[in-house]
């Protein structure tokens, strides 16, 4: 079982920067792809950003590659996600996902039926 704690998030002004983090539980962490999707007020949950197990494959959706940058740190059992030239239309709450990839580790998923554990979520909010 794993466990996963966002933490980052808050008020931001259109144009500014965040980092969210994602703290996960258990031994198992090098073992994990993870990913961050988000979902918007009235809108579903979205992809936004995943890595592979071994951190060599990252992807990212089409609205924010070039801005946000996915990054895993395997001794802090942490998956972070900067977050550059924010826009009002980033404004969700931003969740952290998890699966164990029994694979060789190097592909990074982006399908929410993917991923096996999901933290609360942690709210973003950019002002225009």
């Amino acid at each position: 079982q794993v466990q996963l704690v966002e933490s980052g998030g808050g008020l931001v002004q259109a144009g500014g920067s965040l980092r969210v983090s994602c703290a996960a539980s258990g031994p198992t962490f090098s073992r994990n792809a993870l990913g961050w999707f988000r979902q918007a007020p009235g809108k579903g949950r979205e992809f936004v950003a995943s890595i592979s197990k071994s951190g060599t494959i990252t992807d990212y959706a089409d609205t924010v590659k070039g801005r946000f940058t996915i990054s895993r740190d395997n001794a802090r059992n942490t998956v972070y996600l900067q977050m550059n030239s924010l826009k009002p239309e980033d404004t969700a709450v931003y969740y952290c996902t998890a699966r164990v990839d029994y694979g060789l580790g190097y592909e990074a998923f982006k399908t929410s039926y993917e991923y096996e554990y999901w933290g609360q979520g942690t709210q973003v909010t950019v002002s225009s």
